[in-house]
């Protein structure tokens, strides 16, 4: 399976991710199509960061007459030094010195005018015309839909309205638009199979937005860190580490893993930030390789008690009070305890950042004196999905959801029933249930 890995640990920004998917590889030519539609370019170059050789991207207007937008909306506004993205100045064209040599074929302009909120304040309807008016490949229109989605939905949440209301404005901006954009053009280009990436970092400390100083990370990113399958790290630094945008275009494309899968690596690079940290580089690194055919690596930690007192209605309902406080698997078994005594062994499997909780749970739920947790490290698990097929019985047709288990490459290994959903049926049509079972697995197979 070729798997593209980022390492979130410096968070990302739209810049950062362009510039590490150049790096691993990426055809520069795939990004023609945003060229053509919008009156920007793409600037690629290459920076010292902490010693690292990294690419940069930068989003430069083709047509400078036309001043940038003055808009400086909540975590979309990135103008204080801290941010990622490039320092929008609102009182028109800025200039960047660079000292850092031009090794690509589209290099910096000494003065040049950044594309960072140039556009009008677009809604989230205006943005997809856009992007459909490119004719861009189906899975690549696809994925930038899906990545202004989140943001419309992150943005809607925040200010208490409705997605078709949202009127974006540094993210409906040609830059955001091309960062976005040309991301998926270089996903699709690599050709990968899976995507993924470790926790984010979202960096730490304040910053000012129209409406006061908030907190970083920003209420933008945190809805879209909702959304996501990945986690976030606050720290290591007290900037913003992780944009709106670059959260969007990782929320649409990557799974979270704790740690870099096992890879034959075939290529690494780095994306560059705008700014220098003092003792952290300013990248976004991508590793490409192969994956091969496993399962999934899940940090875990297991928690445990004995229990001598426990009713069977308590030990009954633990299952569901437990999972709804981060316990992700729950086992109850019966042991000897001092004095011969029957009782039982409860073992509950969580993420580690969960124990706390879960543990509190547990203790409240059924009076303990103590939990003991166990650092089992990792388990190894399928990639599951359900898919629902409908079996005809007596003229009749009734919805079954089946699971399917299968490795990182797509190697289906165990096809089961929901029982439930074949017990449902087997009441309404008299047909033992192991028959119906049966019957939709088998239906499922005769698909693939």
């Amino acid at each position: 399976m070729r798997t593209l890995a980022f390492d979130g640990r410096l968070g990302a920004s739209g810049d950062m991710i362009l510039g590490a998917l150049l790096a691993v590889g990426a055809d520069r030519s795939v990004l023609d199509p945003v060229e053509s539609a919008l009156p920007v370019r793409y600037a690629v170059d290459s920076t010292m960061k902490n010693g690292i050789d990294a690419t940069t991207v930068d989003v430069l207007l083709t047509d400078e007459s036309d001043e940038p937008d003055e808009s400086d909306h909540d975590s979309h506004a990135h103008s204080q030094p801290d941010s990622h993205e490039h320092t929008h100045d609102h009182d028109g064209d800025h200039t960047h010195d660079h000292d850092h040599t031009h090794d690509h074929e589209h290099t910096h302009d000494h003065d040049h005018t950044h594309a960072e909120g140039h556009g009008a304040h677009r809604s989230y309807t205006d943005v997809l015309e856009i992007v459909d008016a490119m004719a861009l490949p189906e899975s690549v229109a696809a994925d930038a839909r899906g990545a202004f989605r989140l943001l419309g939905e992150a943005e809607a949440a925040v200010h208490g309205e409705s997605l078709e209301a949202i009127q974006f404005h540094e993210v409906g901006a040609d830059d955001a638009i091309a960062d976005i954009v040309g991301a998926m053009l270089l996903v699709d280009d690599l050709g990968v199979d899976r995507i993924v990436t470790t926790p984010l970092s979202v960096g730490g400390g304040h910053r000012e937005m129209s409406h006061g100083t908030y907190p970083i990370p920003g209420p933008a990113v945190l809805e879209i860190a909702e959304r996501a399958d990945w986690s976030i790290d606050g720290g290591p630094i007290d900037v913003e580490l992780l944009t709106p945008t670059g959260a969007a275009i990782l929320a649409q494309l990557a799974d979270g893993v704790e740690t870099l899968p096992a890879l034959s690596v075939e290529q690494s690079g780095y994306g560059a930030g705008d700014f220098d940290f003092e003792s952290h580089p300013n990248v976004l690194r991508a590793t490409l390789g192969d994956g091969g055919s496993r399962l999934d690596r899940d940090s875990i930690t297991v928690l445990e008690t004995n229990l001598d007192d426990a009713s069977p209605e308590l030990l009954g309902g633990l299952h569901e009070t437990l999972t709804a406080a981060g316990a992700r698997d729950v086992s109850i078994l019966p042991v000897t305890m001092k004095k011969s005594r029957p009782g039982h062994l409860l073992k509950v499997i969580c993420k580690p950042e969960d124990a706390e909780r879960v543990a509190h749970r547990l203790a409240l739920e059924t009076g303990t004196l103590g939990v003991r947790e166990h650092g089992a490290g990792h388990r190894w698990t399928a990639h599951r999905e359900i898919e629902t097929v409908d079996l005809t019985i007596g003229g009749e047709t009734y919805r079954v959801d089946v699971k399917i288990a299968s490795t990182t490459d797509g190697e289906v290994y165990d096809i089961s029933t929901e029982y439930d959903d074949a017990a449902a049926v087997a009441a309404e049509t008299g047909r033992p249930i192991g028959e119906i079972m049966r019957r939709a697995e088998t239906a499922l197979e005769d698909g693939y």
